[in-house]
């Protein structure tokens, strides 16, 4: 076909043409777009297929909904990645992150740049020249740059896969690295004794708040798993939980949602005295329900934690609590989430297996655990050995 020419020094790619008729000035005009053949065929088969792609090309241009690459700014393009891999293939909270990245750091610097004008120098200039946008000033720390790198990365990579750009220019760009006097976090945990002491302090806390203290300790989960739990994730007999959904707060509000991977979806033995106040709570759980009759608005679902409607709490508001309680205790103050780091180095302190861990925190890899955690099986490691030690000294003085 005259519309379609196949380039010489090349057999899988062609050039398709589309003829736009006149323009104002009387010259002729044309779409034109350069596909590229992936997969073997037959030379039956491969003349159907390109045949049957232009075709597509011929009426999305015919249709005005074609934008050739050289007339598409990164803005438009954007917003094709979104509609088109984003919101089938990521979560709502990887979504927010990326759209709040684009907006705040990538757009304002090249979102009104034609996809093909765009080139490394531009991009590595952006990537230096990142500042706050939180009203501080100064340098984003380098996990915030992480960030911005990981959303370009994959923004450029479809738009490569897709033959909107022929080369990509995030190629050869590195991703941003940690200050060399960076200094690792160490991990901010309770000891045993401050744990106990938490656990009698708790006590005088309402039912729900006492409730989840316990759990986070006890089951290390994550303050999203927590607030997911419903009645139905509790197997009494068994004394264990089943996490299989979270909640968390996105740009638009609450998302309830799947755990954060497949190894996140997990049951957990509990305690039997964990399981025994659940037991308790939950009686008390359901005669508020009914005192509360037409208030207790929530009807779908039985959240274990959930306000005077039966609605589960904003994801906030336990983060919320657990500062005012602290404070009012005057104990030293480490994060909700740390919660969970506690629960694993309480148990690695009594010998369990770093993989038995593992399963219960709901990480995808073991390799997770063993970074994270990495300190506290070292002191497990040297306590190993000064148990050996004992059995030698014992030996000695026979």
């Amino acid at each position: 076909m005259a519309n379609i020419k196949k380039y010489e020094n090349d057999d899988n790619k062609y050039r398709f043409f589309v003829s736009l008729g006149k323009d104002a000035q009387g010259n002729y005009k044309r779409a034109t777009k350069v596909f590229y053949v992936e997969g073997k065929f037959t030379p039956k088969q491969k003349e159907e297929y390109v045949l049957n792609e232009y075709m597509k090309f011929k009426k999305e241009v015919l249709s005005g909904e074609y934008i050739a690459p050289s007339n598409m700014i990164f803005l438009d393009f954007a917003k094709e990645w979104e509609n088109k891999f984003a919101l089938s293939e990521l979560s709502q909270t990887a979504i927010s992150n990326h759209r709040l990245k684009l907006k705040n750091h990538i757009l304002p610097v090249i979102g009104h740049m034609h996809m093909d004008k765009i080139n490394q120098l531009m991009l590595l200039n952006l990537m230096q020249n990142l500042t706050r946008k939180d009203g501080n000033k100064g340098e984003l720390t380098y996990h915030s740059k992480q960030d911005i790198y990981r959303t370009l990365q994959s923004v450029f990579k479809y738009a490569t896969e897709w033959k909107v750009i022929e080369k990509n220019p995030m190629d050869g760009i590195k991703k941003p690295k940690p200050p060399k006097d960076a200094v690792k976090e160490k991990l901010q945990v309770y000891s045993e004794d401050e744990i106990a002491q938490l656990l009698q302090l708790v006590q005088s806390e309402p039912p729900h708040w006492r409730l989840l203290f316990t759990l986070a300790v006890t089951a290390g989960l994550r303050r999203g798993e927590l607030l997911g739990l419903e009645w139905k994730h509790v197997d009494f007999d068994n004394q264990q939980i089943l996490i299989e959904q979270t909640i968390v707060l996105t740009g638009s509000g609450p998302l309830i949602k799947g755990t954060k991977s497949d190894s996140s979806e997990r049951v957990v033995s509990l305690p039997g005295g964990m399981m025994k106040e659940l037991k308790e709570y939950h009686l008390q759980w359901r005669k508020d329900k009914m005192r509360l009759a037409d208030r207790w608005t929530e009807n779908e679902r039985e959240w274990i934690f959930c306000n005077e409607h039966g609605q589960h709490l904003y994801p906030s508001s336990p983060s919320n609590w657990w500062s005012k309680f602290v404070k009012k205790h005057e104990f030293r103050y480490i994060r909700l989430h740390d919660l969970r780091h506690t629960s694993a180095s309480l148990l690695i302190a009594q010998g369990v297996h770093a993989k038995i861990i593992s399963e219960r925190l709901g990480h995808s890899d073991i390799s997770i655990t063993m970074n994270t955690y990495g300190h506290a099986l070292k002191s497990a490691d040297r306590a190993a050995a000064d148990k050996f030690e004992m059995l030698f000294s014992k030996s000695n003085s026979n």
